[in-house]
């Protein structure tokens, strides 16, 4: 027994996924499910890997107690129940399964927006009451009404087809998602979220909880919907200011709501839309179909399998799909990598038409996609949150829009090693350039400056006209407000001309003294960016 590999199914996954395993001899595979973090701890120390869905929650005290574990497999997209610092700590590989519940989840959306408008639910709790009342139940066509997407990444795409096909008008707005892509899945791609607020007849919310897209939708922004606007979520709880979507439904602005997902799982008995009439609760079935939970329920074993017999890795979130010698000499190139991304996220616009990536110097002889990957990873961390891997990057890229081209060149110049971004938007470039000294990442040019800084920590951008002594004035208004200076590189186009002064800062400044060093009329721009 103590040569096989031990698997502890935690949640309820397809039987056809456990069979998988349980055919092979080299694996033991016990099935436990619905247990307490107390009961868990108790037995955790005794398998190589678990499998769970959302249920189970394997926390950093899990995670301690499990001296074999090696994997810990998700069958599902997202591992917020996986703390997955602590498993890349203890060198735990996280896995899960993307894109097995894409087209459950965009039928269990669609059926709820029709469900809204022919308010099927209500005639049916009618009818099974005795009552027959044909007049109060009356509803709406979906043809030829205007629907706004809000994030169109494959959930959305898919939702927009089948709406299309339904006769409807698509309006869509994401902030990555290209024009040349918004054409091609035959979709209204507005800038703001406002003008899909004045025409949408039905809105549906298909994107990842950030903090930037925490209570997207709250009272400002349902002031600004259409009257008589019906909304759909069956992204994340969260997304939606409950509160306010109450007072809205209740005063007749938003005719109804259909709500898979809440901001607490499961809502409370006293949970105040279960009051309302124009209201459609299901209890977070989006993912729920057969063919859903027995596709992620074999890609999830098959997936384990292969990383603990032959040590090939898929799908991981914590570490690239390589094996473990190249991983490691790829190490240093990765972390670069996704400070690269970082930078150009917070730095380059929103919306990317392509992305070049030059590799030239001794990095050109590994194989960069895992590099590639990781910048990718830094790029769309803003825009997908914590699902985005070195797996589904490329992914997620390719439902934007974004065309990666990917060189190599043997001439590196005036460096050992080089790696060039370049980050086009429209007409709009944004390039930088990172180089090694010995072990350590260092940026050496930036938007056509030369300068050298350690793309780390939180880094403070200005670009100004250059002048005498604007860079004291700048250190003493920091100064003032209680902001350290830990490191600072300076670059300039020509004497008199525009400067870039890049700091490295203990803390952020605050809106006072942003404030105070925006108003010199020689400031150009300033910009915070924080690498962690």
């Amino acid at each position: 027994m103590s040569d096989l590999f031990r698997v502890l199914v935690a949640d309820s996954i397809s039987t056809k996924g456990i069979e998988l395993l349980s055919s092979n001899s080299l694996f033991k595979v016990d099935v436990k499910t619905g247990l307490k973090e107390d009961e868990l701890l108790q037995i955790v120390a005794e398998y190589d890997a678990i499998l769970v869905r959302s249920q189970t929650k394997i926390s950093k005290k899990v995670i301690a107690a499990a001296t074999k574990l090696k994997i810990v497999g998700r069958a599902g997209v997202g591992v917020d129940n996986v703390d997955v610092a602590a498993a890349t700590e203890r060198g735990v590989i996280v896995m899960n399964t993307p894109g097995g519940n894409t087209i459950s989840t965009a039928e269990h959306s669609f059926s709820l927006m029709l469900s809204l408008a022919r308010q099927i639910p209500q005639a049916h709790a009618s009818m099974v009451a005795g009552r027959w009342d044909r007049k109060t139940f009356e509803g709406t066509e979906v043809c030829g009404k205007t629907l706004g997407i809000i994030g169109m990444g494959r959930i959305g795409g898919e939702f927009a087809r089948r709406a299309i096909a339904f006769g409807m008008r698509v309006v869509c707005f994401d902030p990555y998602l290209s024009a040349a892509r918004a054409k091609s899945l035959q979709v209204e791609l507005v800038d703001q979220l406002d003008p899909l607020f004045d025409v949408a007849d039905f809105i549906t919310i298909h994107t990842p909880l950030t903090p930037e897209t925490q209570g997207l939708i709250n009272k400002e922004r349902l002031a600004k919907c259409k009257k008589g606007v019906r909304i759909i979520n069956c992204a994340r709880g969260g997304l939606i200011n409950e509160a306010d979507l109450y007072e809205a439904l209740k005063s007749g602005h938003v005719a109804g709501a259909a709500l898979d997902v809440y901001e607490q799982e499961p809502p409370p008995a006293d949970f105040p839309l279960r009051s309302l009439p124009n209201v459609v609760l299901t209890p977070h079935l989006a993912a729920s179909t057969t063919e859903a939970q027995e596709n992620v329920g074999i890609e999830v074993a098959e997936i384990l399998r292969d990383a603990l017999v032959d040590g090939a890795i898929r799908n991981a979130v914590n570490m690239p799909n390589v094996d473990g010698r190249t991983a490691a000499l790829l190490k240093p190139y990765l972390d670069l990598g996704t400070k690269l991304g970082l930078l150009v996220s917070q730095l380059a616009p929103s919306r990317l038409d392509s992305l070049r990536i030059n590799y030239s110097g001794k990095v050109r002889e590994f194989d960069t996609t895992p590099v590639t990957r990781a910048v990718l990873k830094g790029i769309l961390r803003k825009s997908s949150g914590s699902d985005v891997n070195e797996v589904n990057a490329p992914m997620l890229a390719k439902n934007l829009g974004i065309e990666i081209v990917e060189t190599k060149l043997s001439q590196p110049g005036d460096f050992t090693d080089l790696i060039t971004v370049e980050a086009l938007s429209g007409e709009t470039k944004l390039e930088i350039a990172a180089t090694f000294y010995g072990n350590k990442a260092r940026i050496v040019s930036l938007g056509g400056y030369s300068l050298e800084f350690i793309p780390s920590g939180l880094l403070f951008l200005m670009e100004n006209i250059d002048r005498p002594g604007i860079v004291g004035w700048i250190g003493t208004i920091l100064g003032k407000h209680k902001v350290n200076i830990g490191n600072m590189a300076l670059a300039r186009a020509d004497k008199g001309d525009r400067a870039l002064s890049i700091l490295s800062l203990d803390s952020f400044p605050s809106a006072e003294a942003l404030k105070e060093i925006e108003a010199d009329k020689d400031i150009v721009r300033v910009q915070l960016v924080d690498l962690g």
